[in-house]
């Protein structure tokens, strides 16, 4: 989502900002469209699973998809923006859905395009406007100064970021030394891993041959000092993310990439969603099993992954 819209915004300004409702999941911040008009975005970064746009005043803008939002993007005629294999991913966008607009996040939940969940619209200084449409509402925006930004509600409990350099076997070790959940829940615990969805938990577990089950403080030595296990599941962290990455995500229902084709990850699930299909791992001979744990599926080999 970072790289797809990082042409399209670093470097424009808001020209005009729509608002069409007074709030999305929250309340919308006061003045919110006359804070950003006329503001440069001068860099557009992400924190877990927040895109922020750093302005030239000081203040971020802070979005969040939620389950539904989605964003797209119609450019001015002719306009053409480079994706990152240089190919141009404008393709004469306009208005119409049926002119296959650039849709940025759009996720498994199919829902109608229609005005009535377009809720807020850049319209940035080069003529391209930014759409964002969110049936649910569950997504959000704030303006939070960049000083403050660490420390922000929002912000200040979150964990050590996947593909960072701080996240090595040593971390995970001594944050699990101890812990008696299971190392699903772990994982996907945001205030100790930002950003890790149940997907890629799933599909990590499954290649570091670690069953969804096992308590998490077995993963790391009475000392707290890796295992093998430790080594393995980080490795695999960082594998699953970056493969997935590299595919342009996964589309389960309508989710496409930023310039408009669909993801490929889905088509490389090991276990997610594959439930009673044999385990893909060469000569384990197991079963996709599928469990419920904190309210969401988690998927595994009970053969191989223990």
């Amino acid at each position: 989502m970072r790289r797809g819209l990082a042409p399209f915004l670093v470097g424009n300004a808001f020209a005009r900002v729509e608002q069409r409702r007074p709030d999305l999941r929250f309340p919308l911040p006061n003045a919110f469209a006359q804070r950003l008009e006329g503001r440069k975005v001068e860099a557009l970064g992400r924190r877990a699973k927040y895109l922020l746009a750093r302005l030239d005043n000081g203040e971020v803008l802070v979005m969040h998809l939620g389950m539904t939002g989605r964003f797209s993007i119609d450019c001015p005629p002719r306009k053409k923006h480079p994706s990152r294999d240089g190919t141009d991913i404008s393709r004469g966008v306009s208005r119409g859905f049926e002119d296959s607009p650039l849709v940025l996040g759009e996720f498994a939940y199919t829902e109608e395009r229609t005005p009535k969940h377009e809720h807020v619209v850049f319209h940035l200084v080069d003529g391209t406007a930014l759409r964002y449409h969110d049936a649910r509402r569950f997504g959000f925006m704030d303006l939070v100064p960049e000083a403050a930004l660490d420390d922000h509600a929002l912000f200040r409990g979150l964990g050590v970021e996947p593909l960072s350099p701080p996240f090595t076997p040593e971390w995970m070790a001594q944050r699990l030394k101890g812990k008696t959940t299971s190392i699903k829940a772990a994982l996907v615990d945001q205030t100790l891993i930002a950003g890790l969805g149940n997907i890629y938990a799933c599909e990590a577990l499954h290649r570091a041959g670690i069953s969804p089950l096992r308590k998490a403080g077995s993963l790391a030595t009475k000392a707290g000092k890796p295992t093998k296990k430790t080594e393995a599941l980080v490795a695999s962290v960082r594998a699953v993310l970056e493969a997935a990455i590299a595919a342009g995500g996964s589309s389960l229902r309508d989710y496409k990439r930023a310039d408009g084709r669909l993801g490929r990850f889905q088509h490389r699930f090991r276990t997610y969603d594959r439930e009673g299909k044999p385990c893909p791992r060469k000569g384990c001979g197991g079963t996709i099993r599928r469990i419920v744990q904190g309210g969401r599926s988690s998927f595994y080999c009970p053969t191989c992954q223990r």
